[in-house]
Parts: structure tokens; C-alpha cells; sequence
């Protein structure tokens, strides 16, 4: 039996997780898959209530009992520092060593597109993200704070094992997906200790996969290229700072971010599924909020777990529903929240 962790989140999170919830719960059920969805209250609400985001007992079970999470975006106007998010969603990427964030970004109308012109300049973009190291690992601090002599150091961690593990598995990921490209992106040439290390593993790494071609990109000419070209490229992996900022250019150029969905994953150990729109709390409730990135979300824990039929049948239902234009206000429709989740629901019942 698998178990999945249900987090609904804060703002619009209940709002889109529960659409999300009624498909996986729908096709469980059809297929007879041995699944259990089971619904935790984190968030917001808990932490306001009892001053508590995720306590150790939580963390030990969540680790011990459970194959995946379904996260719900995090952040309350309520909670300013937004302690508890830090303590959920950071706590668990770092404490589940949850190091590769693999962010698909898929045109499923030319439409959608900010770009002029992509009829027939189909994009499929992996973005493959270093997640727990580099920038954010939070390693620096402040000094003479609140004086004319005041310093801020912020260390950027990049270890030859973190390096190596994402690389791989961005080969990997293109291996699976039949996918014959894959581009390294750093900053090289102003940060040459971190590039020669990046280089160098990309290098040793690639030629274990004769069939696929390597090539490298400085970041700041990637983010011009992903606006100007972005079907040339198929599977980028980069640091951790890179790949936050690059994913979300690739997510506005095949849609924007109510289509951003994002797997954080330890292959064979652990597994967290998140959509990267935030909580937007001011349209909490409202039903403008598009639930397909949290629908798509609900695909990548599927094919996780082993359903690759029924991911593929989910994706297939998310591109059928914005075809037909049923769509929330963000991808140009009228439909509300429900009202897409049911659309797409209706194509998976056929």
C-alpha cells in the first residue's frame, strides 16, 4: 500500500488540492490502485493555532510511513516572516534530502504562449534543479547591521556529491524521455571555482551516455534564449538558484504558473509534489484559482508510484480541457476552480 500524505496548504491551496484530491481519489478507486491518501493539517491555520509548523513526531512519521507528499502552495499575510512555511516545506526538502526538483514545462496550446509565433514551435523543457544546496542553504550571515560598515555574506555550497547526483539524474530523466539533449547552465565565467566544478562532473557524467548530446550555457544568455528560442532546448540542469529563476521563465513561456507543476525528489527514497504558483491568498475562496498545475501535480505523484498510464491519461486530460477552452481567467476563460477540475475529471471517466 501506498501512502500519500495530502497537504492542502494555505491561500488557494484547499481550493485547487481539493480538485486534485477528487481525480486521484476517482481513479483509485476505478483501477482498484493500492493507494491511500491520507490528509494532514499543516499550514497556516495549525501553526496559528497551536505555534506549531511541523513537529519532529510529524517529520519522523512523514519519513518513515509515508511514500510521497502532495504539498499545497504555503504562505499566510497572517504568519509575516512565513515561519511556518520555512518550517514545512524547507524542513522537509532538506531533512529528506529531496535533491533533485524536476520542473516539466510543456506547451499545450501555441496560445498560451507570451511568444509571437509559436505555431508549429512545440516546447518541452525539463528543467532539472540542484535542491539542496548552493545559495539557499542559508550558510552567512550579517555584521555592523544598522551602521554606515555594515556587511552581508551569503555562501553559495556546491559539494562534488551534490554536483554529480543532479547531473546524473538530468541524464537520466533524458534517458527515460527519450529526450537526446541535455545543456548544463552556470555562471562560469564569474564564478570560475563553482563552473570548474559543474563543468568538469557535467563532462565525466556525459560520457557515460554516448547518445546524447552535451553542451553548456552561461545563465544569463540561457534566460535570452528560453525567451527567444525556447524549443531548441530539452533537458537544462543547474544549480539551485539558476534552476528557481529558469524554471519559472520556463513556465511563463508555456503558459505561466497555473500550468507549473514540480516533483522534488530522493529517487527510491523519498518523493514531495508541489505547484510553484504560491498561495495568492487574496483569491482564496473566490474560484478563480486554476487547479491545473496542482492536477498535473497529482500526474507526477501517479507516475511516481509506478501508474504511468494513468499519469499519461491525467496530462492527456489537462491539455483535452484547455483545448476546449475551459479554462479559469489566468489562460484566458470563465470557468472556476470546480468547474475545471470537473472537466478534466470528466475526460479521465470518459
Amino acid at each position: 500500500m501506498a501512502r500519500v500524505a495530502i497537504i492542502p496548504g494555505d491561500g488557494i491551496g484547499p481550493d485547487v488540492m481539493a480538485e486534485a484530491v477528487r481525480l486521484l481519489e476517482f481513479i483509485r478507486q476505478r483501477d482498484a490502485l493500492d493507494l491511500e491518501l491520507v490528509h494532514w493539517d499543516l499550514g497556516a491555520e495549525r501553526y496559528l493555532r497551536d505555534g506549531v509548523a511541523l513537529s519532529d513526531a510529524q517529520f519522523a512519521e512523514l519519513e518513515a510511513d509515508y511514500d510521497s507528499i502532495l504539498l499545497g502552495a504555503l504562505g499566510d499575510p497572517r504568519v509575516p516572516d512565513n515561519a511556518h512555511m520555512r518550517d514545512i516545506l524547507l524542513r522537509l526538502r532538506f531533512g529528506l534530502d529531496l535533491y533533485l526538483n524536476h520542473r516539466p514545462a510543456y506547451l499545450p496550446a501555441p496560445g498560451l504562449s507570451p511568444l509571437a509565433g509559436m505555431e508549429g514551435r512545440p516546447i518541452r523543457l525539463d528543467v532539472v534543479r540542484e535542491n539542496t544546496e548552493g545559495i539557499y542553504v542559508n550558510m552567512g550571515g550579517r555584521f555592523k547591521v544598522g551602521t554606515p560598515d555594515e556587511i552581508a555574506i551569503h555562501e553559495d555550497l556546491n559539494t562534488r556529491k551534490g554536483v554529480e547526483r543532479i547531473i546524473r539524474a538530468a541524464f537520466d530523466i533524458a534517458s527515460r524521455r527519450s529526450r537526446d539533449r541535455v545543456t548544463m547552465v552556470d555562471k562560469a565565467n564569474a564564478m570560475p571555482a563553482i563552473g570548474a566544478l559543474w563543468r568538469s562532473v557535467f563532462s565525466e557524467v556525459g560520457e557515460e551516455y554516448p547518445g546524447i548530446t552535451k553542451d553548456t550555457m552561461l545563465v544569463d544568455a540561457m534566460a535570452m534564449d528560453l525567451v527567444r528560442r525556447p524549443e531548441q532546448y530539452q533537458v537544462l540542469v543547474t544549480s539551485n538558484l539558476f534552476g528557481h529563476i529558469l524554471s519559472d521563465v520556463a513556465a511563463i513561456v508555456t503558459g505561466g504558473l497555473g500550468l507549473a507543476a514540480s516533483a522534488n525528489l530522493n529517487p527510491g527514497r523519498h518523493a514531495m509534489f508541489e505547484p510553484v504558483h504560491g498561495s495568492a491568498p487574496d483569491i482564496q475562496g473566490t474560484g478563480v484559482a486554476n487547479p491545473l498545475a496542482m492536477i498535473r501535480c497529482a500526474g507526477l505523484l501517479l507516475d511516481f508510484l509506478g501508474h504511468h498510464d494513468q499519469a499519461s491519461e491525467v496530462e492527456s486530460s489537462v491539455v483535452d480541457v484547455i483545448a476546449s477552452g475551459r479554462t479559469t481567467p489566468d489562460l484566458g476563460g470563465t470557468a472556476t476552480t470546480t468547474e475545471v477540475g470537473a472537466a478534466v475529471l470528466a475526460r479521465v471517466t470518459g
